[in-house]
């Protein structure tokens, strides 16, 4: 498994949000800053949840504000997770807000807490009260829709929802050679880092499941 071999890792002190940035969080940043996307300069994205497509299709004017192409919108969704942003992008928010990406260590450390445990709320098995059941991204739920499944340090989100961007590179064998403190992933790489889910597989909830996307990759799971 990418997430092998288990080792302990030590991290400084840092702040984490609590819930994924939102529609909303998203559009104040853009608003005041003129910011374009990605996918609104490309003026295509690929969208997962598409009758009959098994893995989902490239959809033409899909970009954050029309999460499912033409005629979609954001509106009532204002506090559910902003989707179809790069990893340049949500950079760009980060640096505007005045904070950044976290590590892939940070994220499972504010998931998992010391203790080891299977998902953010300990080892119970994931149910309807803790995780959003859903393998479609079209039916994103408002961040915060499950207290339940909170971290230990009371991040929400971290299961279930959408899948999130990290800092770092992503290497599949780069546990083997991690270092002990802080460690930032890779010094190069073709993927960027994404931590979370939004499957209600129990392999995948897990929050030691790791996997990469390209920097320029816009999902509506992302």
């Amino acid at each position: 498994l990418v997430e092998m071999p288990q080792h302990k890792v030590y991290l400084d002190a840092y702040w984490i949000d609590q819930t994924p940035v939102t529609n909303d969080m998203f559009e104040r940043f853009v608003t005041q800053t003129s910011y374009r996307t990605l996918a609104e300069e490309d003026g295509s994205s690929f969208i997962t949840d598409i009758p009959k497509k098994q893995y989902g299709a490239v959809i033409k004017g899909a970009n954050w504000r029309h999460p499912s192409g033409p005629g979609s919108t954001i509106r009532l969704l204002e506090t559910h997770p902003v989707v179809l942003v790069s990893w340049k992008d949500a950079l760009a928010y980060c640096d505007w807000v005045g904070a950044r990406l976290p590590t892939e260590a940070q994220w499972e450390k504010a998931a998992r807490g010391t203790d080891g445990r299977m998902y953010p709320w300990g080892n119970r098995e994931p149910d309807a009260t803790l995780v959003k059941f859903s393998e479609h991204v079209g039916n994103t739920t408002p961040v915060g829709s499950y207290p339940g499944g909170a971290s230990p340090y009371g991040v929400l989100d971290m299961a279930g929802n959408v899948l999130e961007w990290c800092a770092d590179w992503y290497g599949e064998t780069f546990y083997k050679g991690s270092p002990l403190r802080n460690p930032t992933g890779p010094a190069s790489g073709e993927f960027r880092a994404v931590r979370g889910t939004f499957s209600i597989e129990s392999k995948h909830v897990r929050a030691v499941s790791r996997g990469g996307n390209y920097p320029n990759s816009r999902y509506n799971n992302l």
